[in-house]
């Protein structure tokens, strides 16, 4: 008598499927609304060629699980060849002789979705969704903070060397090269010594600095002139659109940098600190280890734990300005608001004069000779702890779990995506286990 598999497949069912239903990534999975996200790109193209490895919605799948395990993209496509479970998870089961080998698939997916879809409709998708799982939808708490971008610390001298580095070394010369034209004459060997000799030095005088740039805005100028010329005269040189806009932003490298030169120390609008990323901005947000950060500044709303972008960008602003519109963009979400919690930048005249129209109760420090009562100072007490506790808490949580700590994409809108399913792989995480701690029955006191 033959002896039957303990795990056998019956009528397409498989035990495996069971397990991840039953596990919190299975419980992941259905907290996201799968048919709303795919209704946002475009339908899928069939016709000639090999086909697609994922569809769009093995598409969304990979984003939020590369948020979820904070991995690399070969990390998560390895894994994703070897575990069944993140299978499950994009709806694309390989077969035992079949493996992904294409380790730039990740790459192509966020060029996908950022061309063709904005992460501001697709958070709307998912909040309203998951309003209905938030229970005290009153209160509303308010925060910014700043997103890093993963580069070295920008330093004027590091940033014009790199610019010299690409326009003699990266282009001149290889276009003299390839051209059979005579490399025109430079000082660039001379200033590569020189600028090992000052990187080697533990620490630079400030006048030493100076005589460093100094000599690199020259070197730069003059490569720049010379590199012009040979393409005026060769129409183009054979480089392609990436590297005229790289051309672009050293020029305007050059021309901030001549300019802060002159004129020590002064402001700079859009000032250039990196020339792989020249779309970051210094934001300063005086911290005492951080005085200054380079990267997105994003202002969050969060309602009941959830946490959703009110506004997300490269340049430094000023989040208390962004009250009255996202007190408007939680009505629209989940009603009006009764209670608001943010810190004292926001408790402006302006702020408080609207918040007491809208009969709004805040955490504001009291002005007037009036007093608050007993029960009034126990609630602000009580959205002031939440505010600074759960809410700061979420910033680094995100951060430290959810691949928010340094952003390595390079691209406006590719970072703005990651950050954006960073927060939100978090969101699906909290509902899914809100939602398991409500169909799972109460435990009882043993007697």
């Amino acid at each position: 008598m033959a002896q039957l598999s303990i795990f056998k497949d019956f009528d397409g069912y498989s035990p495996k499927y069971h397990f991840f239903k039953n596990s919190l990534l299975g419980r992941i999975h259905d907290s996201i609304p799968w048919d709303e996200l795919v209704a946002c790109l475009p339908d899928e193209r069939v016709g000639r060629g090999a086909p697609s490895w994922f569809g769009a919605r093995g598409m969304f799948a990979l984003m939020f699980l590369k948020a979820y395990f904070n991995i690399s993209d070969r990390q998560l496509l390895e894994r994703f060849n070897t575990d069944w479970s993140l299978q499950y998870f994009c709806g694309k089961v390989l077969s035992e002789d079949q493996q992904i080998k294409d380790m730039t698939i990740m790459t192509r997916i966020r060029a996908y979705i950022e061309s063709h879809c904005e992460w501001e409709k697709l958070q709307e998708t998912l909040i309203n969704h998951w309003k209905y799982d938030v229970s005290n939808s009153h209160v509303l708490l308010m925060d910014a903070t700043c997103y890093e971008s993963y580069i070295r610390f920008p330093t004027d001298v590091k940033l014009l060397w790199e610019c010299c580095e690409w326009v003699f070394e990266s282009q001149l010369f290889s276009i003299c090269s390839e051209y059979g034209i005579k490399r025109p004459r430079s000082k660039f060997r001379e200033q590569k010594l020189a600028q090992m000799s000052y990187s080697r030095k533990r620490k630079n005088s400030f006048k030493e600095t100076l005589r460093r740039r100094k000599a690199l805005i020259y070197l730069l100028n003059k490569g720049i002139g010379q590199l012009q010329d040979i393409l005026d005269k060769n129409k183009g040189a054979g480089l392609d659109l990436k590297d005229f806009a790289r051309f672009g932003v050293i020029k305007k490298v050059c021309q901030q940098q001549e300019f802060l030169l002159a004129n020590p120390p002064s402001k700079l609008k859009d000032r250039i600190v990196s020339l792989h990323k020249p779309y970051l901005r210094p934001i300063v947000r005086g911290k005492e280890k951080k005085p200054v950060e380079f990267g997105a500044k994003a202002h969050i709303l969060q309602v009941d734990g959830l946490t959703f972008i009110d506004k997300l960008d490269f340049n430094a602003y000023n989040e208390c300005t962004r009250l009255k519109l996202s007190v408007a963009k939680h009505k629209r979400f989940f009603g009006p608001v009764k209670q608001l919690g943010a810190d004292r930048i926001y408790a402006t005249n302006k702020n408080r004069v609207f918040c007491t129209g809208k009969k709004i109760f805040t955490c504001f420090p009291k002005k007037g000779p009036k007093r608050l009562s007993k029960a009034e100072k126990t609630l602000s007490s009580e959205i002031s702890k939440q505010r600074a506790t759960v809410m700061e808490g979420v910033f680094g949580t995100n951060k430290n779990f959810y691949g928010l700590g340094k952003i390595k994409v390079k691209g406006e809108k590719r970072e703005k995506l990651m950050i954006f399913f960073g927060i939100m792989t978090a969101n699906a995480v909290l509902i899914a286990k809100r939602r398991e701690a409500k169909e799972s029955p109460p435990k009882q006191k043993a007697a």
